[in-house]
C-alpha cells in the first residue's frame, strides 16, 4: 500500500494514489500535450505493426462486440447514424451519392 509522507500515519491505496498522482498530472498538462503523445504512441505503433495487426484485433473486437449485443441494438444504434447523416447532409448529399452509384 503506498504511504502518504505525513509520518506514515495516513495511508492511502494503490488507486488513491494513483488517482492523486493522475490528477496532479491532468493540472500540469494540456489537452494538445496528450493528443501530441497519443498521437506518437499511435505512430510508433503503426511502425512496428503491419496491416495484419490490425486487422486481427478488428476482428477480434467485431465478435466480442457482435456477442455482447443483440440485432435490437445495431438496428438502434444503425437507425441513429442514418438519422444524424440526413439531418447533416439533406436530401441532396442521398440524390448525390446516388447518381454517382447509378452505371
Amino acid at each position: 500500500m503506498a504511504k502518504n509522507n505525513n509520518n506514515n500515519r495516513n495511508t492511502m491505496s494503490v488507486e488513491e494514489a494513483g488517482k492523486k498522482g493522475g490528477e496532479k498530472v491532468s493540472q500540469k498538462y494540456d489537452q494538445e500535450h496528450f493528443e501530441n503523445i497519443g498521437q506518437k504512441g499511435g505512430e510508433t505503433t503503426s511502425q512496428e505493426h503491419g496491416q495484419e495487426f490490425y486487422e486481427e484485433i478488428g476482428q477480434k473486437g467485431g465478435e466480442t462486440t457482435s456477442q455482447e449485443y443483440d440485432q435490437k441494438h445495431f438496428e438502434n444504434i444503425g437507425q441513429k447514424g442514418g438519422e444524424t447523416t440526413s439531418e447533416k447532409y439533406g436530401e441532396e448529399h442521398y440524390e448525390k451519392i446516388g447518381q454517382k452509384r447509378r452505371p
